[in-house]
C-alpha cells in the first residue's frame, strides 16, 4: 500500500474523530484541543465536562456532567460520576463516584469502584476493589482485592498483600479506620470500624474495631557502631 492510501486512511479517521468531538461540543462538552481527543462514538459525556489534550475514551464509557478529564488520561468501559476529576490517569472497567478525585498518575484496574468524594492520588493502583465514600489513598499505595469502607485514610506506601503465590485473597477495612504509612495488609484479614494500624505495621490477623494494631520491631540505637566498623572515613569532622 502506498503513501496515498495511508494519508487517505489517516484523513478519514481524523475527520471521523472531529465529527464525534464536534457533536459532543454541541452538547456542552469543552475541549482543550478538539482535534487532540480520541473518543469512541459509543461514549456518553455530560455537559460542562472538560476534556484535556491527548485524552482517550474508549468503549461504552459514560462520563457525567461537570467533570475534568485531564491531559493524557485514558478511560475505557467505565462510568464516571458528576463532578469527578481524573488527572493523567488510567481507568479501565471501573466506576468512579460523584466528586471523586483520581490521580495524577493513578491506575484503576477492572472491577474497581471508587465512592463519592473519595480520593485516589498519585501513583496509587486499585485492582478489583471497592473504596468507600470520602475515603482517601493519597499516594504510593496498592489496593488489591479489598473492600474499603467510608471515611478511611490509607497512608503513603500502604500495600494490600493479596497474592500468596497461588491464590488471591480479599481483605476488608471498616468505616473510619486509619492505616498508617508503609503498612502491609496481608490478606485475608478484617480491620474493624475506627481501628488504627500504626505506621510500618505488617497486619497478619484481624484487627478489632476501635483498637490499635502495632506489629514492628522495637527500635534501638547502638552507640559507636559506625566507628567500630570503620565506616566513618572522614565523613564526620573532629570537633
Amino acid at each position: 500500500m502506498g503513501l496515498d492510501y495511508h494519508e487517505k486512511h489517516y484523513s478519514e479517521k481524523a475527520a471521523a474523530r472531529r465529527r464525534i468531538n464536534l457533536g459532543l461540543a454541541a452538547k456542552g462538552v469543552e475541549f482543550a484541543d478538539i482535534d487532540a481527543a480520541y473518543i469512541d462514538e459509543a461514549a456518553v459525556i455530560g455537559a460542562g465536562t472538560r476534556i484535556g489534550a491527548c485524552v482517550t475514551i474508549e468503549g461504552g464509557t459514560a462520563i457525567g456532567e461537570n467533570c475534568i478529564i485531564g491531559q493524557n488520561s485514558m478511560i475505557k468501559d467505565s462510568r464516571i460520576g458528576d463532578g469527578a476529576e481524573i488527572l493523567h490517569s488510567v481507568v479501565l472497567g471501573s466506576e468512579v463516584g460523584e466528586r471523586a478525585s483520581i490521580g495524577p498518575f493513578a491506575y484503576l484496574r477492572p472491577g474497581s469502584r471508587v465512592g463519592s468524594g473519595a480520593k485516589v492520588g498519585d501513583f496509587v493502583e486499585v485492582k478489583n476493589s471497592v473504596i468507600g465514600n470520602n475515603s482517601k489513598a493519597s499516594h504510593l499505595t496498592y489496593i488489591g482485592d479489598s473492600d474499603i469502607g467510608d471515611d478511611v485514610n490509607l497512608g503513603c506506601g500502604v500495600v494490600f498483600v493479596n497474592y500468596d503465590g497461588k491464590d488471591k485473597h480479599r481483605s476488608t477495612v471498616g468505616d473510619g479506620a486509619f492505616i498508617g504509612c508503609n503498612a502491609n495488609i496481608v490478606s485475608p484479614v478484617n480491620i474493624g470500624e475506627g481501628a488504627y494500624v500504626a505506621a510500618g505495621t505488617t497486619v497478619t490477623s484481624d484487627v478489632p474495631g476501635g483498637s490499635l494494631a502495632v506489629g514492628r520491631a522495637k527500635q534501638r540505637s547502638i552507640d559507636g557502631w559506625v566507628a567500630k566498623r570503620g565506616l566513618l572515613k572522614g565523613r564526620l569532622k573532629k570537633k
